[in-house]
């Protein structure tokens, strides 16, 4: 089987690429330019991400981009210079345009208008008749058809649609994430003039052969296979559809009035609809600037391709412009396609699993990421990468949202309802105007039931609905970020069903959150540590065990990480409230240490020393004044510091060398005061064991270990 590559496009052509004969120009000579079109000149402008906090080895600024030097600025700066005049989007503009041509106007609302008039008529018609609910799965479909009818725009609205569970109930979620963005092709010889004019050079001096038809379209473009003449490399060429920026300022237009009409009108929807189809807009019309989309690629590299189970292809941008992409060519097998990567020896949760760290890497640690991840755009390599394609989309986690979504994590995982409803502030979802108070029962009802299972039999598809049934009945306005954050990870878990029905992203993705909980030195994320692993003055030690088993299977996980932002939180200026419980939890482990190396030894004892010893006092209690419960409770308390040492001392790379730094924390003058404290504790807490043991005084309370 033939590896199929996919760029910007979600189906392939049903005619497979067999030959490949060059093509050449109409006219033999580069084609002129044409009119500049009625826009303001913009130069797209190269952004560096701003890399959240993270651990040290994160924080390097890894170069994959090779010897990016000036030669490959300069391309890159002629590329943008080509692409000088790339339309934006602007309503004003698109106000000016279209006020003066009505009968244009007038032709595609009509178009629009009875395409969407009898949807909405059928909606009425159920609601009158008590089957509105009944039919949700029915009448999105028959959306999904719509959408595809009426063209590119529609399409690529529907699939925003698909992410907003503020919106849209979840049988419309559902089917408008099955939209297909796929078009009839339009003729090549179109395509082929476009390339000329766009790089201001013949076919023939750009390439040795191109493929005679595209090897794959989509609603904005289509891609042909080519050889470039200077240097034989086999390249994608994306080429853009023609008359599209036409198309699509006009839908925009009508469809940014019924939005004013809808925020006017609609009660129903609380979120600002002009708003959102604005944004949506200038995500599109980025879409059209592939200067732009070649930029993306080229940071999402620099950033994420570190990995050795990462691919994204390099860009030519001396064949580059605002409607002409190049892009290396990459061999591989769409992600969905289970059978042709078994065959190639490869698996498919591998792919999925690599796919979902670097997706948690995008979202919560550079905050820059592939907007739209569907099986198109992944790709299973015959070396065993994963290659993302297709940077047209891309959107950006703002940094409080980061550390506010792996909080949300904590809250959810302690059941702290509550706090989860105050992260909907944070997060940019409720206006800080809006009472949270209602929103809690709701979160109770539905994370209670979901919560029942353990993260690792939690399904995230389960609970992405729930969710959205919740946003959908209150005032919530979900940011495009969040969706898009819920529809990626939505899409991958979707992946690896197909080859594991019990698989679980959640799970997949846990070692990440317990692996920037223990090593992220933020201090909301110390916080939310904090708040993770003491309840009600105690520590929780199995939360800790757990937290180092799960960040352990992270292959970024470092001992040394782990313990040395933990000793300058506790030593810091306001950590007096943790040193208190720190204090009193080191005394319970020493007691626990001490006392139960007693308990061993009076049980490894022979009968007849035993009694000798005790002077015939020994029980069946054992030598101490104290429970059978209560010695159980001290012996697993120590058996649990001592299995969370064990999994420090067995990560890798761990060497005792490299907690110098923290031997060097400790000898401030906070530590000596705080070892003070604990050994005081602990004489203390011994000393009225002791003074108990020879009074024999019974216990009056039972430790436990949370």
């Amino acid at each position: 089987m033939s590896p199929v590559m996919v760029v910007a496009a979600s189906s392939t052509l049903a005619q497979p690429f067999t030959s490949w004969r060059l093509r050449a120009s109409p006219t033999g000579k580069p084609w002129e330019r044409g009119r500049a079109r009625l826009r303001p000149r913009v130069r797209a402008a190269v952004v560096e991400a701003r890399p959240s906090p993270v651990p040290d080895d994160s924080m390097k600024v890894v170069q994959v981009i090779r010897g990016r030097g000036a030669e490959d600025i300069q391309a890159e700066a002629r590329a943008m210079s080509r692409a000088i005049n790339a339309s934006v989007y602007s309503p004003e503009l698109l106000s000016n345009k279209y006020g003066s041509r009505p009968i244009k106007v007038v032709r595609r609302a009509l178009q629009i208008l009875i395409a969407l008039g009898s949807f909405g008529a059928k909606l009425l018609l159920d609601q009158r008749n008590g089957v509105l609910d009944r039919n949700k799965r029915v009448r999105g479909a028959e959306l999904r058809g719509i959408f595809t009818r009426l063209g590119p725009t529609f399409v690529k609205l529907g699939q925003g649609l698909s992410t907003r569970p503020d919106l849209c109930p979840p049988e419309y979620l559902e089917e408008l994430s099955q939209l297909q963005d796929a078009l009839p092709t339009f003729p090549d010889e179109e395509a082929f003039s476009c390339i000329e004019r766009e790089l201001g050079l013949s076919l023939d001096s750009i390439y040795s052969s191109i493929s005679p038809s595209p090897i794959a379209a989509a609603s904005l473009g289509q891609v042909y296979k080519a050889q470039l003449k200077y240097s034989g490399q086999v390249v994608a060429v994306k080429v853009q559809r023609p008359g599209i920026e036409e198309a699509i300022g006009l839908d925009f237009y009508l469809i940014r009035g019924l939005g004013f009409f809808i925020n006017k009108y609609v009660d129903i929807i609380t979120s600002d609809v002009v708003a959102l189809i604005d944004e949506f807009a200038r995500r599109v019309y980025q879409e059209l600037n592939y200067v732009q989309e070649a930029q993306n690629a080229r940071r999402f590299k620099k950033l994420y391709a570190d990995r050795e189970d990462i691919l994204v292809p390099d860009i030519f941008w001396d064949y580059t412009s605002a409607k002409v992409l190049t892009m290396e060519w990459v061999d591989g097998v769409k992600l969905n396609e289970q059978v042709a990567i078994e065959k190639q020896g490869l698996k498919v949760l591998d792919l999925v699993n690599t796919g979902i760290q670097c997706s948690l890497r995008q979202l919560l640690e550079y905050g820059y990421f592939h907007a739209d991840p569907h099986p198109g755009n992944l790709l299973a390599t015959p070396d065993g990468k994963l290659a993302f394609l297709d940077f047209g989309m891309m959107s950006e986690t703002p940094e409080e949202a980061r550390f506010a979504i792996i909080g949300h994590v904590v809250h959810m995982v302690n059941r702290d309802y509550e706090a989860m409803a105050r992260d909907y502030y944070a997060l940019d979802f409720l206006s800080p105007d809006v009472d949270v108070a209602p929103i809690v029962p709701a979160l109770r009802n539905f994370f209670d039931d979901a919560l029942s299972y353990t993260v690792s039999e939690l399904n995230f598809k389960t609970l992405v609905d729930g969710l959205g049934n919740v946003l959908y009945q209150y005032p919530f306005n979900v940011p495009a970020y969040y969706a898009l954050i819920l529809r990626s990870l939505t899409v991958l878990e979707g992946l690896a069903l197909y080859a594991d029905p019990n698989f679980k992203v959640l799970a997949a993705s846990y070692p990440y959150f317990a692996k920037r909980l223990l090593t992220d030195p933020n201090p909301y994320l110390r916080d939310a540590l904090i708040e993770l692993l003491f309840k009600d003055g105690k520590f929780r030690w199995g939360r800790l065990e757990n937290l180092l088993i799960q960040g352990r299977k992270d292959r970024d996980f470092s001992a040394k990480d782990a313990l040395q932002p933990v000793l300058k939180l506790l030593l810091g200026p306001n950590g007096e409230e943790l040193r208190m419980l720190v204090i009193k939890e080191a005394v319970r482990v020493t007691e626990a240490f001490v006392l139960g190396t007693v308990i061993d030894t009076y049980s490894s004892m022979p009968d007849l020393l035993r009694s000798l010893i005790f002077n015939g006092n020994g029980n069946s209690s054992g030598p101490l004044v104290m429970s059978k419960a209560e010695q159980q409770s001290l012996i697993e308390l120590r058996n649990q510091v001592s299995r969370i040492w064990g999994l420090l001392q067995s990560s890798e790379n761990f060497d005792p060398a490299s907690l110098q730094p923290i031997v060097q924390v400790l000898q401030q003058p906070e530590a000596r005061n705080l070892g003070g404290r604990v050994i005081g504790g602990i004489t203390q807490r011994l000393a009225a064991r002791l003074l108990q043991q020879v009074l024999r005084v019974p216990p009056t309370s039972s430790a436990s270990t949370t």
